[in-house]
């Protein structure tokens, strides 16, 4: 299922074709080309192989609230907090609903995981860290307009959304509404978020040595998502060698535990 990722808001020629840079970088290197995407996806995964997605993408999740607050933490202008700190409420929610987060958990439940051990972050792969802490390091190093363009993947991210429910309501007898709820939320909130950023990044970019910047900061933001997956697919694919701290298929499983050998492993 392919939609409209956002609208198209340049204003004159010069930021059209910057938009267009923008895009293509997307269109290139988005991680929804990722074979372990193309697995989850289309039914093919083992629910070892569901659950670790599950527990590494969650360290991602918990990370961008304290990327986003590390941002507004250097930033002097008062709109730009205002407009940002939405994204942490997004993420963190409030007491009694919760936010993104709260929401992956409820993915983690459904999929027969202990929310409390993901929520942990143990058995998060080493390449995974690495990478997301990158990505924190980036936002919080960097200058604001490096550090929006990063966001800018979630451009992207409204169709991988929708494939993903699609799949996952096809595919997995655990996809339901408690298990989709943060893919179905993300589609209402990431719009504005969208806007915001581009134009954002637009406007600021208003030489072609900020443009190169804005454009290595989303290379660079695909680069952290596509190398998590990366990792993901060598530990639970192929070769199917989880490394020393990987999660090991069965601690933190409330659920019936999948015994069945990773594909590319070893007999």
């Amino acid at each position: 299922m392919q939609t409209s990722t956002s609208p198209q808001i340049s204003t004159s020629p010069e930021k059209a074709a910057f938009e267009a840079r923008l895009r293509a970088i997307g269109t290139a290197r988005y991680h929804d080309k990722h074979p372990f995407h193309q697995m989850l996806h289309g039914g093919a995964c083992s629910m070892t192989q569901v659950r670790a997605w599950v527990i590494n993408r969650y360290y991602y999740q918990s990370r961008i609230p304290m990327k986003d607050a590390a941002l507004l933490s250097r930033c002097e202008n008062p709109r730009l907090r205002r407009i940002w700190r939405s994204r942490i409420e997004d993420h963190d929610g409030g007491l009694a609903e919760g936010g993104g987060i709260r929401r992956w958990l409820r993915l983690a439940e459904a999929v027969g995981l202990d929310p409390d051990y993901v929520a942990s972050a143990r058995g998060v792969l080493p390449g995974i860290r690495f990478a997301v802490d990158a990505y924190v390091h980036f936002v919080r190093e960097k200058t604001l307009l490096e550090a929006v363009a990063s966001s800018l993947t979630e451009l992207f991210a409204p169709a991988i959304h929708e494939n993903r429910i699609a799949g996952l309501l096809k595919h997995y007898a655990f996809a339901g509404d408690a298990a989709l709820s943060y893919f179905r939320q993300r589609l209402n909130e990431a719009p504005q978020d969208v806007a915001f950023g581009l134009a954002y990044v637009l406007d600021h970019a208003d030489s072609l040595e900020k443009q190169d910047a804005a454009a290595a900061a989303l290379t660079f933001k695909t680069d952290v998502l596509w190398s998590q997956l990366d990792t993901l697919h060598s530990a639970y694919v192929a070769p199917a060698r989880i490394p020393p701290g990987g999660w090991d298929g069965r601690e933190g499983v409330t659920g019936e535990v999948d015994d069945r050998p990773l594909q590319g492993a070893a007999e």
